[in-house]
């Protein structure tokens, strides 16, 4: 496993497609936490659950049925306050529709709370 990440959002979007109402993902990482926590905020994903096993542990996420597409950005572009109407075009499918998880020196946030905090960062991965 090279991107928890990537291996991570494929799998919620898989389970998505199938129509399961849960997933099971491994390993667990700070940055996997925090991006589910967005997505939980943001409305895509139900309540999720970490467990700790002793080999790095899993978590539950309830799907909800709210995922179109998501997915990891590859490379993680870094991006400024100006550049990220590009990224939404080129990610997203439109205008207000969706975010883009970014990672600033204030946190992981969507590109929306970074433009308002006035941040730039580094683009980690896309939901719709």
């Amino acid at each position: 496993m090279v991107d928890i990440i990537a291996q991570a959002l494929s799998q919620i979007k898989n389970a998505e497609k199938k129509g399961v109402q849960t997933c099971v993902i491994r390993p667990v990482s700070k940055t996997l936490r925090n991006i589910l926590d967005l997505m939980q905020k943001e409305g895509y994903i139900g309540e999720f659950e970490i467990i700790d096993d002793g080999k790095g542990g899993f978590i539950k996420i309830n799907l909800l049925g709210a995922i179109n597409n998501c997915g990891a950005i590859k490379p993680r572009f870094s991006t400024s306050l100006s550049n990220y109407q590009n990224f939404e075009k080129r990610y997203l499918p439109a205008k207000k529709y969706g975010v883009l998880i970014v990672s600033t020196t204030e946190g992981i946030m969507t590109q929306e709370e970074a433009k308002e905090k006035k941040q730039g960062g580094r683009l980690l991965a896309y939901v719709y």
